[in-house]
């Protein structure tokens, strides 16, 4: 592919001044020029035709919308640079002209050589084909533009394409974007700006984008919007190609303008006159041709800068040599993609042809569900959720469980804390009666043992509720993991996962509400801490029942 454009940029270079000579003599001898034999760029189109196809065709089928960018070229400009009258010398054809923004929506501009001299023309837009011609394509844009943008003067990120396939014309694929303005005319949209900024650097900022820069001779380059919207994606310029129009209206200065290079444009400088007022475009050629051998200040412009064929042949070069050089990477990234999106719909279920393949199905399903649950539940494994922590449940359970500990143990404190023994000596006050001496009442313990319990009932509950609500999320999610191929079942599943948890947790409830009230209605204890403590104050009973009855 390299090799084909590396031989057309050589045949080009070899025979450009033959080509320029012919033109001019052509014009000398007849004072006319035969648009039919003489085209805008011819030495490029046989070869770069199949590829623009290639990338019109992906453009097409909207791989940009993957993420994968294509390469083109984009105008921009002020409003009222000019753009319109560049593109239209280009394609030959009449674009809409109105005060205000023209454009409202991205243009993709499809020119094509055609050896009929018969143009054809067609505006694509909607999933739709519409055919024109000369005569009406004016109004057919702005009706499409209307249907896409509305009626009034606001703009749409919705591209409109037209394809021109006329003689003459130069192989080309452009994107036209809104005129740059700042102040919102009536109608307008009052961040006119901002909307028209995100729709430029949606398309100048992407690495494979050429800037096509329309600038007005008038003005002072380094103040356009457009070169600064240019320079802020395209530090170096070094895809950023300037058009100069109205050149034969200021050419004041000029020279000067596009030598110095101020504003730092890397793909240089084209000058150009556009048509003026009914001229057709082979005499608005002609007359650009006069301006720049003839007049004082733009005949000093150099060749190589100057004229609409000039631009045409440069834009044809760049476009050839950035699409060699971007289709081989653009071809890696949509295999990437496919591979992807095969292996995507390799995992895919296969359709299921009976109630045995379906039942095989679900209960492979269930079994890698069950396993899943060994795994982090109970094994502590949790390679399927290496990022999850959420799903590594060992530790999150062992989590819940040191929190509980916490808590209990805290609650328990500040009940002991309170008026300390405060409540005990009321209950032996109220359990006083007839007994042996120095013996603690049943009755006393009791009232104080059923308290504490009482005091800390409802948090085991509590656990065991959040428990079973952590257990059910973990359920959940390893189901609609391994049910994710078979998005019917799930719905289901989950009815009756939840069905299961809430089952379950009932059964943990009430056993745990049982367990607290036994501990309300019991005084005596397992717990060996209190076994050992108890043993070791009986040891010192005799010394100090002794020390007790010391007189």
């Amino acid at each position: 592919m390299a090799l084909v454009v590396n031989s057309s940029a050589s045949k080009r270079r070899t025979n450009s001044s033959s080509e320029s000579d012919d033109f001019l003599s052509v014009e000398r001898s007849s004072g006319t020029l035969d648009h039919h034999h003489a085209p805008l760029i011819s030495t490029y189109n046989d070869r770069i035709r199949p590829l623009l196809n290639c990338i019109d065709k992906l453009r097409h089928l909207k791989v940009m919308q993957e993420g994968i960018q294509l390469p083109t070229i984009v105008v921009v400009g002020d409003q009222s640079s000019g753009k319109s009258s560049v593109l239209e010398s280009l394609a030959q054809i009449s674009l809409p002209r109105t005060q205000g923004i023209c454009t409202r929506v991205p243009l993709i501009m499809r020119l094509q050589h055609h050896s009929d001299p018969n143009p054809q023309l067609h505006l694509e837009y909607h999933d739709k084909t519409v055919a024109t011609n000369e005569s009406r394509i004016e109004e057919d844009i702005i009706a499409a533009t209307d249907e896409i943008a509305g009626s009034g003067k606001g703009i749409s990120h919705t591209p409109l394409t037209l394809i021109v396939k006329k003689n003459g014309v130069p192989d080309l694929t452009m994107v036209d974007l809104p005129g740059i303005t700042r102040v919102p005319v009536h109608g307008q949209p009052e961040d006119i700006y901002e909307q028209i900024s995100a729709i430029i650097n949606e398309y100048i900022t992407p690495e494979e984008s050429t800037i096509l820069n329309v600038l007005s001779a008038s003005v002072d380059f380094s103040t356009c919007e457009s070169i600064r919207m240019s320079q802020r994606v395209d530090v170096t310029g070094q895809r950023t190609l300037a058009v100069v129009t109205k050149d034969d209206r200021n050419p004041e200065g000029l020279l000067e303008k596009v030598t110095a290079n101020d504003v730092n444009i890397g793909l240089g400088y084209i000058c150009v006159r556009n048509r003026v007022g009914k001229e057709s475009y082979e005499e608005a050629r002609i007359e650009e041709t006069k301006l720049f051998e003839s007049h004082p200040l733009l005949s000093m412009v150099d060749k190589s800068m100057a004229g609409i064929p000039t631009l045409a042949e440069k834009l044809v070069e760049i476009q050839a040599t950035i699409i060699s050089k971007c289709l081989p990477e653009i071809v890696k990234k949509i295999n990437d993609k496919l591979t992807g999106y095969v292996s995507e719909l390799n995992r895919l279920p296969r359709k299921m042809a009976s109630v045995a393949e379906a039942m095989t199905a679900f209960m492979r399903i269930i079994s890698s569900v069950k396993e899943s649950l060994r795994k982090i539940l109970i094994r502590s494994e949790f390679e399927e959720y290496q990022d999850v922590k959420f799903m590594h449940c060992t530790a999150h359970l062992s989590e819940m469980l040191n929190e509980y500990s916490v808590k209990l143990q805290v609650t328990a404190e500040c009940q002991q804390n309170q008026d300390f023994l405060k409540e005990e000596i009321k209950v032996l006050e109220e359990a006083k009666g007839i007994g042996l001496p120095n013996f603690l009442p049943r009755t006393a313990f009791l009232s104080v043992l059923n308290s504490k319990v009482k005091g800390i009932s409802s948090m085991p509950v509590e656990f065991v509720e959040n428990l079973w609500l952590y257990i059910g999320e973990v359920l959940i999610n390893v189901l609609i993991h391994h049910s994710e191929n078979y998005p019917p079942l799930q719905s289901s599943m989950k009815r009756a996962a939840h069905s299961l948890i809430a089952k379950m947790k009932d059964v943990s409830v009430t056993r745990v509400m049982e367990m607290v009230e036994m501990e309300k209605i019991t005084d005596y204890t397992c717990n060996p801490e209190y076994t050992v403590i108890w043993n070791k104050l009986m040891a010192h009973e005799q010394a100090f029942m002794e020390a007790v009855t010391d007189q």
